[in-house]
């Protein structure tokens, strides 16, 4: 397989934009400086259909094999946006780019297929977005919870905005929520009382005695 030469941030945008035409919503490239000397590097952010999402990564694979990062989220309100991100040219000194591919799903269809196939590393982060903001990954290859406990409550996503969030009660007493009845209480340690040491005290030991 021959690679691909390298490209700048706006030929990449520029193929996406002949291949996907109206399925990209937003393309856009931000500049950074890195480093003492602040030289330049580049973030491509391209927002897509979420129908387009396995094609782009696709794409971009013929590009250069992507080195995947990880899979952003935030709650819109009405959708889910979820933010791919990966980078291109991985390891070419002051070529390599971020690219971030965007996608939001309707809170009414919560579902997005599985990347593994294409990058298996991504399943962690799949998993994580399910337990965390509800959503579905078809094709999952291991659905399994992540980070909250099998006691978590159903139907509770720590990252969402919504009712379907984190609620007041189960901040202040999150060890209780679902916990078994015949599971004794957690401890807490006794606070031991703080000692006050007088202003000048203090001083005269920082300073190594009282000055002559």
């Amino acid at each position: 397989m021959t690679e691909t030469p390298h490209l700048s941030p706006q030929e990449i945008i520029d193929l996406y934009k002949a291949e996907f035409g109206a399925g990209i919503h937003e393309a856009r490239i931000t500049e950074r400086g890195e480093g003492v000397k602040k030289t330049k590097s580049y973030n491509i952010w391209i927002r897509i259909d979420r129908e387009l999402l396995k094609p782009a990564i696709r794409k971009l694979m013929d590009i250069r094999f992507p080195h995947f990062a990880v899979i952003a989220g935030n709650d819109l309100g009405d959708e889910i946006e979820l933010l791919y991100i990966m980078s291109v040219f991985y390891g070419t000194k002051f070529g390599e780019y971020m690219v971030t591919f965007g996608i939001r799903l309707p809170k009414t269809d919560l579902t997005v297929p599985t990347i593994t196939d294409l990058i298996p590393g991504a399943l962690l982060s799949e998993r994580e977005k399910q337990e965390f903001f509800g959503i579905t990954v078809t094709d999952i290859p291991d659905g399994r919870r992540l980070f909250l406990p099998d006691d978590f409550p159903q139907g509770v996503y720590p990252w969402r905005k919504d009712e379907t969030g984190i609620k007041p009660e189960m901040v202040r007493e999150l060890w209780a929520i679902d916990r078994p009845k015949d599971r004794p209480v957690p401890p807490v340690p006794e606070k031991k009382p703080v000692v006050e040491v007088p202003a000048a005290e203090g001083m005269e030991k920082k300073t190594g005695g009282a000055a002559q």
